[in-house]
Order: C-alpha cells, then sequence, then structure tokens
C-alpha cells in the first residue's frame, strides 16, 4: 500500500507530450490520457487505479526515484 505517496512531475520540452495513464490489475489499460505544451508541468500520484504511465515526447520526468529525461540514450 505504498503506492499513495509516490508523486511523479512531467515537464514537457516540446508540444504535444502524451501522459498516458495505465490501469491497476490482472488486465492493464488506458484509463486516462493528457497532451502537455512546451513549460507545461503535470503533478500526478499512483493510487489504487494507477500502476503505471507512459509518456510520449520530450519531457523531464521527476519521481522519488530521481530524473530522467526521454531524450537521454540508455546505452
Amino acid at each position: 500500500m505504498g503506492h499513495e505517496n509516490d508523486f511523479f512531475v512531467i515537464k514537457a520540452k516540446e508540444n504535444g507530450v502524451q501522459v498516458i495513464g495505465l490501469t491497476r490489475g490482472s488486465d492493464t489499460r488506458f484509463h486516462h490520457s493528457e497532451k502537455l505544451d512546451k513549460g507545461e508541468v503535470m503533478i500526478g500520484q499512483f493510487t489504487e487505479h494507477t500502476s503505471a504511465v507512459k509518456v510520449r515526447g520530450k519531457a523531464i520526468i521527476q519521481t522519488s526515484h530521481g530524473t530522467l529525461d526521454t531524450e537521454e540514450s540508455g546505452a
């Protein structure tokens, strides 16, 4: 039950960044979608209904586990 305090911050680095919420449970499904324009910030929280978030586009994502930039290569 530790998911109640897991916040994340997404800052769009370009127009049209998509943030898609995925459901928790045996069948993972899309349940919510937002579009952010450059400079917009979204603050979200993992809940009993949201288990994952997918980000499409150039953005900076901050969580309690660190910060990632979708443009950086993992290699």
